[in-house]
């Protein structure tokens, strides 16, 4: 009995440790809750923008789906992204059409009959504005159907930026791995999926399964592989209805969920090809959701942490075994089916149980979770903290979440997007939020503001109305737009992050206020002098505690944080980066995301030349030093093309062509990250016939 007690003991101290290894590597509740709240928020900002659109046909839907919504920032994961025309919607009988106009509505009719469960062919019903999708639609016995292999073509088709994927679009925007996935929406719960609906569950309660309900469902363009119509039938997606599942788990099954995805990883696909991954990181979510709901087990908790682990593990076992993992919302769907059979089927067993026999101590497999293993086996006795604030301490939570606000930007496309953008936060303000989502909105204020003045300040090249001639009435036009412009500026300033401030460096320089510009750049250094400074995420812990804790995080986060810039191809803040953006164009590629010290040197060094040619030259040494000497520090490598083509830029314009030369060259032997090539090349012509003419 006392030997039994030790091993339990035991085993206790290693659940814990290994939750607690998992907080760390996944994340506390609070940090999940925190990265939940901000998409949210983003994504619900980015719609009510779309909502306020003239056209219908640019209106697009967006939910960021996946993992990355869920609240992993695992390495190597990508951020699914789910978008589709909300006004074409699937009905699932003809009576279901009452429910819309039909003179706004394109309705689709799903037909079941002859797809496997889970799948289905669409049958277009109605006329579509959106041209595209006729291209997508063949004829079956005299109907319209629309095509799922014709339709995931669509987003693609003509970007060397994507490639297709399953049902999605796979691309990079910048280091980070996107799907999108271009579907079709349902607002009616699917009857296949009716039997989840009525069954009387444990899990999740009531209320989440009326709003899952509520929600619908969406259709992605890929057929069943072993289907009748492959080319032509869709698969009902519960990708809205998973997040508020994965939601509703409590952080123990969310972690369960995570070391099953890092063991899948590490352990059940390592060395393996992609071919022969059959086992995805979906099938882990199904069977942490059929455990939960089948109340397999009674508590979860960090105590039988490894326990909750072991029994979702045998489970994938047992359907490996048998060649059948049932869909959670449709059982009869069998998600091995098309796959995991035969001879795959045989060896995938094998090597599962194989890891099976080595019980818990496969875990040291497993690079993530090894050391928290180790720890508790070299000391058995030795107890772990699982308390939620003593894992991260409030400084390190409150870098996190600024990193995480820093991302979440809408895109902006052109001077009346953002009135569109700012009506929306208008309108969102007023909501109950919280004080994560209330940061949201703030950065994105100031970014909307920032656009609004460059929008405007660029509209002063173009031409005044032709019935607005006389050079009186322009003079007061110019001067009204400057003002109101710098007036978003300053207002933008109030409300971003430190680093905000050089947009009205670049907007005082564009305007030839070359004092101004430079009397906002010493502010901004001194500003970034300050130890309690958070940027890249470094900071001094003891001293951001004791100069800015108390503040509150709006306060903070326009004192006490800085982050690189972002600069939209699309819009014109200086001149002198205007080849580079419109290079960028040329390849699909949206923002130069510059290096903070590097763009606040040139904007020194751009308007120290027109007032103290040898302070110029002191700025360019700084940031000559810079581009040839930083470890990392302050330019990622990613970002190392266009630090070397803003030194050029700068050595070129105060005359040393052959650095500039060799500036550009060395920009060209970099990552190929901001796409400016074409500039680069361009600019290095320009060099050779200056120096030819010499």
């Amino acid at each position: 009995m006392a030997s039994s007690s030790w091993i339990d003991l035991g085993i206790q101290h290693l659940s814990e440790s290994v939750f607690l290894g998992l907080c760390h590597k996944v994340g506390t509740s609070q940090q999940v809750t925190m990265r939940r709240e901000i998409l949210d928020m983003e994504v619900i900002l980015k719609n009510q923008v779309m909502r306020t659109r003239e056209n219908d046909r640019d209106k697009i839907e967006t939910i960021i789906s996946g993992s990355y919504r869920e609240g992993f920032r695992l390495e190597g994961s990508d951020i699914d992204i789910m978008m589709w025309p909300p006004d074409h919607n699937i009905i699932w009988d003809l009576d279901q059409a009452q429910n819309y106009d039909l003179n706004r509505k394109t309705l689709i009719l799903c037909d079941c009959s002859e797809s496997p469960p889970g799948f289905a062919l669409l049958e277009l019903l109605t006329g579509t504005r959106w041209g595209n999708l006729m291209d997508a639609c063949i004829r079956i016995n005299d109907r319209l159907y629309i095509s799922s292999s014709k339709f995931r073509r669509i987003p693609y088709s003509s970007s060397t930026e994507f490639k297709e994927h399953g049902p999605c679009g796979n691309g990079f925007f910048g280091v980070a791995e996107y799907d999108i996935a271009l579907c079709l929406v349902c607002n009616f719960w699917p009857p296949p999926a009716f039997q989840w609906r009525q069954s009387h569950h444990s899990w999740p309660p009531p209320p989440i399964i009326d709003e899952i309900v509520r929600k619908g469902c969406h259709f992605v363009a890929v057929g069943h592989k072993l289907g009748n119509h492959t080319d032509k039938e869709w698969r009902i997606s519960f990708s809205l209805a998973e997040q508020y599942l994965v939601s509703s788990m409590n952080h123990c099954q969310f972690l369960t969920y995570g070391l099953l995805k890092l063991f899948l990883k590490e352990c059940m696909n390592s060395g393996l090809s992609e071919e022969d991954k059959l086992l995805c990181s979906y099938h882990m979510k199904t069977v942490v959701f059929w455990v939960i709901q089948l109340n397999i087990m009674p508590c979860w908790c960090p105590q039988n942490f490894l326990q909750c682990f072991w029994v979702c593990f045998k489970l994938i076992l047992k359907w490996v075994y048998e060649g059948i993992c049932p869909n959670f919302f449709i059982p009869e769907n069998n998600m091995f089916l098309s796959n995991i059979h035969g001879k795959a089927q045989r060896e995938l067993f094998i090597r599962l149980h194989e890891i099976y026999e080595k019980g818990l101590a496969c875990l040291l497999y497993s690079p993530s979770i090894r050391s928290h293993v180790i720890r508790v086996l070299q000391n058995p006795m030795q107890s772990v903290c699982i308390e939620e604030h003593p894992l991260i301490s409030r400084v390190v939570f409150e870098v996190i979440l600024f990193r995480e606000i820093s991302h979440c930007d809408i895109p902006i496309g052109d001077l009346h997007h953002c009135m569109m953008s700012l009506d929306a936060v208008g309108r969102l303000i007023t909501l109950s939020l919280t004080q994560y989502q209330k940061l949201i909105l703030q950065t994105n204020t100031a970014s909307i503001l920032q656009s609004t003045a460059f929008y405007l300040l660029n509209s002063l090249t173009e031409s005044v109305p032709f019935e607005v001639d006389t050079s009186t009435c322009r003079n007061k036009v110019i001067y009204l737009t400057d003002k109101r412009s710098l007036h978003m500026m300053k207002l933008a300033a109030k409300f971003g992050f430190i680093s905000d401030r050089l947009f009205i460096v670049m907007y005082f320089y564009k305007r030839f206020r070359y004092l101004e510009a430079l009397i906002v750049t010493k502010k901004v250094k001194i500003m970034l002098e300050q130890p309690y400074v958070v940027y890249r995420g470094r900071v001094n812990a003891w001293r951001y505690s004791e100069d800015v804790g108390n503040l509150p995080l709006s306060t903070k986060m326009r004192k006490a944080v800085a982050w690189d810039i972002s600069l939209n191809n699309k819009m014109c803040y200086i001149n002198e980066l205007v080849p580079e953006q419109q290079s960028g164009l040329q390849w699909n590629y949206p923002v130069l995301y510059v290096p903070l010290y590097v763009l606040l040197h040139m904007l020194e060094i751009l308007c120290y030349r027109h007032v103290d040619p040898v302070r110029t030259q002191r700025a360019l040494n700084d940031l000559q030093y810079l581009v040839h000497h930083d470890p990392g520090s302050y330019i990622y490598e990613e970002q190392k093309d266009i630090s070397w083509e803003i030194l050029g830029i700068c050595q070129q314009i105060t005359g040393n062509y052959q650095a500039a030369l060799y500036s550009y060259r060395q920009s060209l032997t970099q990552k190929t990250f901001h796409k400016i090539q074409t500039a680069t090349l361009m600019r290095i012509q320009q060099i050779m016939d200056l120096i030819n003419r010499v």
